[in-house]
């Protein structure tokens, strides 16, 4: 290569190649914290529906908006294989409520 400007487009391409390969995906997420002034209202009775194959039983819950508790059905969660599935539920924290989200675990 006895033409510089060539080598330095080689070195370039080099050199960015290398830094690609050193780059590390990182899973980013966000999750809101949702902070009620008081105990939710008690929980409903639900008619859980019968089982399905694949699929795990999330039950309803409170949930905290607009200052004021709102009732959320429960749905279907898709199975995950080697986990079990965690219900969302509130924790006293101090003088409010915390929502912890479900989760798989």
């Amino acid at each position: 290569m006895s033409n510089p400007s060539l080598r330095t487009l080689v070195s370039a391409a080099v050199l960015a190649l290398a830094s690609v390969s050193f780059a590390v995906p990182v899973t980013a997420f966000a999750q809101t914290v949702i902070i009620a002034p008081h105990a939710p209202p008690p929980m409903r009775v639900e008619t859980v529906p019968p089982p399905r194959p694949g699929f795990v039983w999330d039950p309803g819950h409170w949930h905290w908006a607009h200052g004021d508790y709102v009732w959320r059905p429960g749905h279907w969660q898709p199975v995950r294989a080697g986990y079990h599935w965690v219900p969302g539920h509130w924790i006293a924290h101090g003088p409010n409520w915390r929502w912890v989200p479900g989760h798989w675990a």
